[in-house]
């Protein structure tokens, strides 16, 4: 195999879904990805697979290749319905994937829906009543005096 330093290589990542694995992703658009690869100037790719899911390494000559490849409707539409599409596809320059062989990716908890709030000291508020005198009454009637 012959390298070209030259070349931009870009991968993809698609990570397993709750219904669905990446793999099964990759046997129904595999043909259409390199397809459109090949047809827009990749020189060179390969898959890679790990227990969280699988990257996909492509390899342009320039940044307009891989823009061009990127937009395709194929591609956009395969990249759209990848089995996680919330969490399950990650796009970035270079190689190799992201999260590692060793640790497999999972979603992270949201923070505030549904926490507990932090436990904090209450609040105590010190409030002074000043001492007035009694309202004037005659026969036990309020009197109103302006």
């Amino acid at each position: 195999m012959v390298v070209d330093v030259n070349l931009q290589w870009w991968s993809i990542e698609i990570l397993d879904g709750p219904r669905s694995s990446a793999a099964r992703w990759r046997d129904s658009h595999e043909q259409v990805l390199l397809s459109a690869a090949v047809s827009h100037g990749a020189q060179q790719w390969s898959w890679h697979e790990f227990r969280w899911g699988l990257v996909l390494e492509i390899a342009f000559k320039d940044a307009e290749a891989w823009l061009a490849f990127r937009e395709l409707p194929a591609v956009q539409a395969a990249l759209d319905a990848v089995p996680d599409p919330v969490n399950g596809l990650i796009i970035h320059p270079g190689r190799g994937g992201s999260a590692g062989d060793l640790h497999p990716r999972r979603p992270r908890p949201t923070a505030g829906a549904g926490a507990a709030p932090i436990p904090c000291e209450p609040v105590r508020t010190h409030v002074t009543l000043a001492e007035t005198e009694p309202a004037p009454t005659r026969g036990g009637v309020l009197i109103h005096t302006a």
